[in-house]
């Protein structure tokens, strides 16, 4: 096996890579902490393939290894086979209802919102819609389970499953047309939860630890024993937090407790149970942001729970969450493990999952800290369950690379190679390893690599892989222990999606072991064969996230600032510009015109005592200057063929990322933007310019055959229109003003740019790169300057071809009438400008989710987006819970500086807009109630702040225009109201975005045709449009359009030609 070791030790800027191959030496471990702790982060992204190649020796057997594994994972599947009552009912549900199934989907939908709906009227009319759109009687009677025809109906009627009779009742599609015609929704209702009660004991051990320990004696006198795991997600508020913190309490009271060991009759083999934690239910800001609070009061808090813990004696395990959160939650473990009151104890333990790059590197560096201290650290090895989202996470925002591996096999042959590492001879006594999987061919070849080591034991799940883990207790003599989820049924959601995500789909082996269809030879094939057979190690059939637009286009490289690795380097180049001073002014024919002697100061906006550089603003005879250029310009540029002009959008898509750091500062800076909004600002320009360079290529590079209304066929082509204004506004001074100067650029005009007076520093570099990347300095010209002494101008001069503008609704109008004021022809007028966004909200909705999505939509960006959300409708059954939950959210809130990581809402543009802001909130302290106000600290006194606000107001009707800011308006309303709300809100003549949540397809289905807005948004937060994913504008008194990164966009920068 040494043999085939890779040796290459790979680099990423400089830092020494993990060498797997050295990891079995027992020297490995004795190397400084900061050494193996600084070998973990740059395995991240780490190139897939080349990571494989490194553990697939680690993780392949020896030929001794191999034939005990195959002999033992045949013997162990065709026990379960074997067994009659190897198909438990939870098994059966994932065997007929796999998540590659509409039903499995709408099933899990529709149990999990019945159980919280608290009005009938909505439960009602959420059955009517999923029981409709299913091909339900595919499933009917394909297994003779009990539970699944019960949860296929979820009809218990009298306790007893609706049966079908084909002979007597004919299709059963007729069947279940007219049980549904003649049972009305409420009985389905009650049938259904009581269908869904079942499904929930299946899943849940227990409502109370005291139920759960109950109804476990029976696991217990067979010699298994448990790990109790209170159920409860990421904690919104402090008060969730609290609530989580008591529940493990009580957990570890009653376990403490316990007296099975000392009772008559008990099974000695039952080791004692434990207690899982998860830290994101103990604190609201678990995030690497407010990693002080988390190494502070976090870590007091758990540490109060382990002291009790350990004088009780319950061993403690922090669960693994998302990847984001890994390098974290080491630093707390760390610190918490080394307290006087943990040391020596030996109990206290985590969770390291295998699907992630850096699992083995964390191994190592836990094995280390063990071994420096000299307490045993009990490991629970799993695979991971946060698969799907960790990719769609990274391809959204941009990264290099997958923090997980992208087969299951390489995930199962990651998990054997951490394996082999935690059962080599010297690390005995450093973990206490807890194997947890439900894989048989996984089971068999940790009890291959173990030999005489017999000092671990498995783990499976509750309600899972009962009968397979049966036989391993038989089989292997080895423990077993069961965790089991503890709580209400209303709380199983999260977790039950997890544990379908992971064992629901058809390629699992939980589905597969229990099919006897599957040739028992396909199941015991081992993962580094199976790699080996593959063209690619990774799976090339998912796109890296920079690919994942296809040859089309590139996607814009993102930085995950919560991973140490990246956010220094990238934390480095932003403070490389902390002092700089940028000057900036018109620039005419390619030169900058700065004055000395006339000349703005600009400050930055979160600290009006700090100089970020200064401007020259245009004069009337600079106007008129660069009109003149431009007009002249004209002919020359628009005739470069169409890929050439892209190629000059290409090469700026390049320079804005290799200036990010720049950039980024700028955006602070002169724009008061938070990191994650600076990033995305440089991302959307990016995108923007790759996206219409593409267009521009595919749509007019040549002409294209048309058939007129004669037959005869003639040549269409598109050109520029002449000068295009730009008018560009400062609360995205970087993506919307390229993404209007790139589009009118690339479709053949030349530009006359006017970004707002408040960012022409961050418009000034912008122009600088456009030139450096290869646009002629006739092509664009910028102006900064006032909307009076340039934009004013701008569009009442004949020489003006079109303009293209974002900013407020008074603005456009006024623009419209100078356009229309003009003696020559009209021309396109783009405009996108302000919105009443509205979110409806009816009780089917999660609302944890709602309020995460509130929270974002209202106050990212100090609620300076046009699309931010200004006014929430929340049906009032839910409303007193959402409502709640958004006060203490907001209570989390961190309002500062925006170069800070712990940041959440920076300040709004300047002392304008916050005296409006202010002004407003006055007036509805006296007309409304006010539902919460974040906090703004002393260190902002210089700066222009305006607290984040959530008012509860009695209708829309009272907001005469856009308060473009943080402060959040909220409705209550009956949900027989709907229509009458999506009236109201039509009715303001505003229709840029909207947001609903509801679990309801034909409700949110019913409110996307009647609401008359550009863009709606359904179960997530309603900002953040992706350039050519979700086309961005309005109608009515919001824009004009066409959208902004759509598909029809460019056409409105050009006239077509038509030549026979």
């Amino acid at each position: 096996m040494e043999n085939a070791v890779c040796l290459i030790r790979y680099t990423i800027e400089g830092i020494t890579m993990f060498n797997a191959a050295e990891v079995l030496q027992p020297g490995f471990i004795e190397r400084p902490l900061d050494e193996l702790w600084s070998l973990i982060s740059p395995l991240y992204s780490v190139d897939e393939s080349q990571w494989l190649a490194q553990l697939m020796p680690l993780a392949e057997p020896t030929e001794q290894e191999r034939q005990y594994t195959a002999e033992q994972a045949t013997s162990l599947i065709e026990r379960v086979r074997a067994d009659q009552n190897a198909v438990q009912m939870i098994d059966a549900l994932l065997l007929e209802y796999s998540l590659d199934t509409k039903e499995g989907i709408l099933l899990m939908c529709l149990a999990e919102a019945l159980m919280r709906i608290p009005d009938a009227a909505t439960a009602d009319a959420l059955i009517r819609d999923k029981l409709s759109v299913a091909d339900w009687k595919s499933h009917l009677k394909n297994s003779d389970s009990l539970f699944v025809n019960a949860s296929t109906w979820g009809l218990m009627l009298t306790g007893k499953v609706v049966s079908l009779d084909a002979k007597e009742d004919g299709a059963p599609s007729h069947v279940i047309n007219r049980l549904v015609n003649k049972m009305s929704e409420p009985v389905i209702r009650q049938a259904m939860n009581q269908a869904m009660k079942i499904m929930g004991h299946q899943f849940v051990l227990g409502r109370t630890i005291a139920e759960a320990m109950k109804n476990g004696k029976s696991k217990r006198d067979k010699g298994f024993t448990y790990s109790f795991d209170m159920l409860g997600e990421a904690a919104l508020t402090a008060q969730d937090a609290q609530k989580y913190f008591k529940d493990y309490v009580m957990a570890v009271e009653a376990v403490g407790r316990d007296s099975y060991a000392s009772e008559s009759g008990s099974n000695t083999r039952s080791p004692d149970p434990t207690v899982s934690i998860k830290l994101s239910a103990l604190h609201p800001r678990y995030d690497v942001a407010n990693e002080a609070r988390v190494l502070d009061e976090m870590y007091l808090l758990v540490l109060s729970l382990l002291k009790r813990a350990r004088e009780l004696n319950v061993g403690i395990t922090i669960d693994a969450e998302e990847a984001d959160r890994l390098e974290l939650s080491l630093k707390l473990f760390e610190k918490l493990y080394r307290a006087e009151e943990v040391k020596g104890w030996g109990r206290f333990g985590l969770v390291v999952q295998t699907y992630s790059k850096r699992a083995l590197p964390v191994l190592a560096w836990l094995a280390a800290l063990a071994k420096d201290q000299g307490d045993v650290i009990p490991l629970r090895l799993v695979k991971g369950a946060y698969w799907d989202s960790e990719l769609k996470l990274s391809q959204q925002s941009g990264y290099s690379a997958y923090p997980v591996f992208t087969r299951k096999e390489a995930t199962d042959a990651s998990y054997l190679a951490c394996a082999r590492f935690m059962l080599a001879p010297h690390l005995n006594g450093v973990f206490y390893p807890q194997f947890a999987s439900h894989n048989a061919h996984t089971v068999s070849a940790v009890m291959a690599m173990a030999k005489s080591h017999r000092n671990f034991e498995f783990q499976r799940l509750h309600g899972m892989g009962d009968a397979l883990y049966n036989h391993v207790m038989e089989m292997h003599q080895t423990n077993v222990r069961i965790y089991a989820p503890v709580g209400s049924h209303k709380d199983l959601l999260p977790y039950l999606v997890r544990r379908l995500l992971e064992n629901g789909a058809n390629s699992s082996f939980v589905h597969r072991l229990v099919d006897a269809n599957c040739p028992v030879e396909s199941l015991i094939q081992h993962p580094v064969d199976i790699l080996k057979s593959r063209p690619t190690l990774h799976n090339s059939l998912i796109p890296l996230p920079p690919q994942i637009f296809g040859e089309q286009r590139k996607n814009s490289a993102g930085v995950n600032i919560d991973i140490a690795s990246q956010w220094q380097p990238f934390s480095e180049s932003v403070q490389a510009f902390a002092r700089h001073q940028w000057q900036a002014g018109p620039i005419i024919n390619g030169a900058a015109v700065i004055d000395s002697g006339n000349t703005v100061a600009v400050t930055a906006p979160y600290d009006r005592r700090e100089s970020v550089g200064s401007v020259t603003f245009a004069s009337a005879e600079q106007v008129n200057e660069a009109l003149s250029i431009a007009a002249q310009s004209y002919q020359q540029w628009s005739s470069r063929p169409a890929a050439e002009r892209a190629q000059c959008l290409l090469r700026l898509a390049d320079l804005l990322e290799d200036h990010t750091g720049e950039l980024v500062a700028l955006c602070h800076r002169e724009a008061g933007k938070t990191i994650q909004d600076s990033i995305d600002e440089i991302r959307e320009a990016v995108d923007f310019c790759r996206f219409y360079a593409n267009q521009a290529t595919e749509e007019f590079s040549q002409p294209k055959p048309v058939m007129g209304f004669d037959g005869t066929t003639r040549q269409l082509s598109y050109q520029g229109r002449g000068v295009f204004a730009c008018i560009s506004p400062w609360n995205f001074p970087l993506a919307i003003f390229l993404g209007q100067v790139s589009a009118a650029l690339v479709a053949g005009n030349t530009v006359v740019a006017k970004p707002a007076e408040q960012t022409s520093l961050i418009a000034f570099r912008a122009i600088e790169l456009m030139l450096e990347a290869g646009v002629p300095a006739g092509a664009i010209q910028l102006l900064p300057g006032t909307g009076a002494e340039v934009g004013a101008p701008l569009t009442a001069d004949n020489r003006i071809a079109g303009v293209a503008f974002t900013g407020s609704t008074e603005t456009a109008q006024r623009i419209n009438r100078s356009l229309a004021a003009r003696d020559c022809e009209p021309v396109p007028f783009i405009a996108e400008t302000g919105g009443q966004n509205a979110m409806i909200v009816d009780s089917t909705a999660l609302p944890e989710q709602v309020v995460r999505d509130v929270v974002r939509s209202a106050f990212a960006s100090a609620g300076q987006r046009c699309s931010a959300l200004r006014v929430l409708f929340i049906q009032q059954d839910i409303a007193d819970r959402v409502i709640g939950l958004i006060k203490g959210a907001m209570a989390e809130l961190s309002v500062g500086r925006p170069e800070l990581h712990s940041t959440d809402v920076g300040p709004v543009i300047d002392a304008t807009a916050r005296d409006k802001l202010q002004t407003h909130i006055q007036s509805l302290k006296n007309q409304a109630t006010l539902v919460a106000q974040a906090s703004v600290p002393v260190s902002c006194q210089h700066g222009d702040f305006v607290p984040p606000s959530a008012f509860e107001i009695p209708s829309i009707d009272i907001l005469k225009n856009e308060h473009f800011g943080p402060i959040l308006h909220i409705v209550r309303f009956k949900a027989s109201e709907l229509d009458q709300v999506i009236d109201h809100i039509n009715q303001t003549g505003f229709g840029l975005t909207m947001g609903v949540h509801s679990r309801n397809e034909r409700t949110y289905s019913h409110i996307e045709r009647r609401a008359r807005v550009g863009n709606c948004y359904i179960n997530r937060d309603q900002v953040g449009a992706v350039v050519g994913v979700q086309p961005f504008g309005g109608q009515g008194l919001s824009g004009t359009g066409p959208k902004a990164g759509g598909p029809h966009y460019l056409y409105r920068f050009t006239q077509d030609r038509v030549e026979a």
